[in-house]
């Protein structure tokens, strides 16, 4: 179960989660930040765990439930 949070936080808590993994991939390598962006975004509309921003997802909604 996802946590209770406005849907513009759930958006801007997305966008911010996918630019941190484009970032954090592009960091000393030599793909460019655009194509680590490219990346994130299909991994993310996979669902894929190889996606930044779905493992960190996955991580808050974790901690969230076990502080309930």
């Amino acid at each position: 179960q996802a946590v209770d949070v406005s849907p513009l936080r759930r958006v801007n808590q997305a966008i911010w989660l996918l630019c941190t993994g484009a970032r954090e991939a592009s960091f000393r390598n030599i793909k460019t930040i655009a194509e680590c962006l490219a990346d994130e975004l299909i991994n993310a509309a996979k669902g894929s765990s190889n996606s930044h921003a779905i493992k960190k997802k996955d991580e808050l909604e974790r901690v969230a439930k076990s502080n309930r």
